[in-house]
């Protein structure tokens, strides 16, 4: 562990990944958690505005629809900005990308900022349509980027702070939203913003650092900027190893170009890989997790907690996850990603039953609603420290580079589209089915650890080909999904 610590800071990586942080992943974060606690001012603008335009008062349920798409633009931007990965980061590469890409985020804070002084909730509908954008794009590149620059023997440790960095944004919007900072009726439109400020310390600072070196080799046959991209990253040195890796690569997708969406999805070559990202996305999706950070308010009310220890709770919640996600980071090249994503979803599965059955239980005691608390903060201990650390290392792992990119579009789809769901459908799940709504998070959790333990193959330390040569041996019923006669034949 040491060593490796050591190797993060020999070079410029250290200072790379968070730069890279900053501007990428953790704008996701910042923005799922930052809307819960101006929401009643934000509707109270939207429905002054709109009588200072039309002289009448809105009606309650045009107000509440208006809400309504301002947090699903959100969703919308990002999903649309995760499709455009492929496009624009394989055009421009993945640092010209994140540099463009931090431009729409300023854009869109203007927007919102000077929203309040036009007197404009479409301003801010536009506004968080184009945070979802750079959210989604930003934080596709941000993974691809991060994988594409580790070296083997810690890339799972590397590509696993872009959910560091998810995680801290959350928190971060948690903390700025409170009341004593910026969390009140005259300053929710600064709060907003709030994230674009790291933004634009990445623009000015990301011009500094190299290229990816995997991109500048296998795709711009540029092996002396490769070279020069590692030892700026991670120090003086020939690095004839991982180049080598990336050469062994370029040859077995030699005549390639970037797989479009529907090529990745018509090759049989991929086949258990997709099976894996649907399956894997889906349940982290609907495990509980979102729900959690989204109406956390709501469960601990359910919960019973007083009203004015819940904003300290749902802090607390954001620091344990940020924790956990950074101890994910030290056990993940040791414990291995299989381990982790089994054994945290199982834990998680299980934790979902004990909720269920305390928020039943709450009024026999009066400890029972702590016990809940304290519940939801083990699930975030194992999500943070399992499922959420380990998937960026995955997702970059188990794809090769002419299909990444697409791949990269592909699980921004399901996590996009899940996200909207969710946010859609969960006010009405929870009060229809009240603390019984947590069994279906349970069940999720259950089959993904399932999934995992069955047919999953371990990831840690194997170079990209062997990965793929994994998954091609994978069996349903004693016959294989994958149909790997052409790479078998370049190999």
């Amino acid at each position: 562990m040491e060593t490796l610590l050591r190797q993060l800071t020999h070079g410029n990586a250290l200072v790379f990944i968070i730069i890279l942080g900053i501007g990428g992943c953790f704008q996701n974060g910042f923005h799922i958690t930052v809307t819960s606690s101006p929401s009643s001012y934000i509707q109270s603008f939207v429905n002054s505005s709109w009588i200072g335009r039309f002289q009448e008062t809105p009606s309650e349920k045009t107000v509440k629809l208006i809400w309504s798409a301002i947090v699903s633009l959100y969703a919308l931007g990002g999903l649309l900005g995760s499709m455009s990965v492929r496009c624009i980061a394989g055009r421009f590469g993945r640092k010209r990308a994140m540099i463009g890409n931090n431009v729409i985020s300023i854009v869109a804070a203007v927007l919102m900022f000077t929203s309040r002084t036009a007197q404009s909730f479409e301003m801010i509908l536009m506004a968080r349509f184009l945070f979802g954008f750079s959210a989604g794009l930003g934080g596709c590149v941000h993974a691809i980027y991060l994988g594409e620059c580790s070296p083997k023997k810690i890339r799972g440790m590397v590509t696993l702070t872009s959910a560091t960095f998810i995680s801290i944004g959350k928190l971060s919007g948690q903390f700025f939203g409170l009341r004593e900072v910026l969390g009140h009726e005259n300053s929710w439109n600064i709060l907003l913003c709030v994230s674009t400020c790291f933004s634009v310390v990445q623009l000015l600072t990301l011009p500094f650092f190299p290229e990816a070196p995997r991109y500048s080799l296998i795709e711009k046959d540029n092996a002396e900027a490769c070279r020069k991209a590692l030892q700026s990253l991670w120090g003086k040195g020939e690095y004839q190893l991982e180049m080598q890796d990336m050469l062994l690569e370029q040859a077995a997708i030699k005549g390639e170009t970037s797989k479009s969406l529907l090529e990745l999805l018509r090759d049989t070559r991929v086949r258990w890989q997709l099976v894996t990202m649907v399956m894997v996305y889906s349940c982290i999706q609907f495990c509980g997790i979102t729900a959690i950070n989204v109406f956390s308010f709501d469960i601990f009310k359910e919960a019973g907690i007083p009203l004015d220890k819940i904003r300290l709770m749902t802090l607390g919640v954001g620091v344990s996850e940020v924790l956990t996600s950074i101890t994910c980071g030290l056990l993940i090249e040791t414990v291995g990603r299989r381990t982790l994503l089994w054994g945290g979803f199982g834990a998680m599965s299980a934790i979902m039953i004990l909720i269920t059955i305390t928020l039943n239980l709450k009024d026999y005691s009066f400890w029972i609603p702590y016990s809940t608390v304290g519940l939801i903060f083990l699930f975030v201990i194992f999500y943070g420290g399992g499922p959420a650390g380990v998937l960026p290392s995955l997702t970059h792992e188990v794809f090769t580079q002419s299909y990444r990119p697409a791949a990269f579009v592909f699980t921004g789809i399901l996590r996009w589209s899940g996200f909207a769901v969710l946010g859609l459908v969960f006010p009405f799940v929870i009060e229809l089915l009240r603390s019984f709504n947590f069994v279906l998070f349970a069940c999720m959790c259950l089959l993904a650890s399932l999934y995992v333990f069955f047919y999953l193959p371990e990831t840690k330390g194997k170079t990209l080909l062997e990965i793929s040569e994994e998954f091609k041996n994978i069996t349903l019923c004693g016959k294989r999904l994958s149909n790997d006669k052409t790479m078998e034949t370049r190999l």
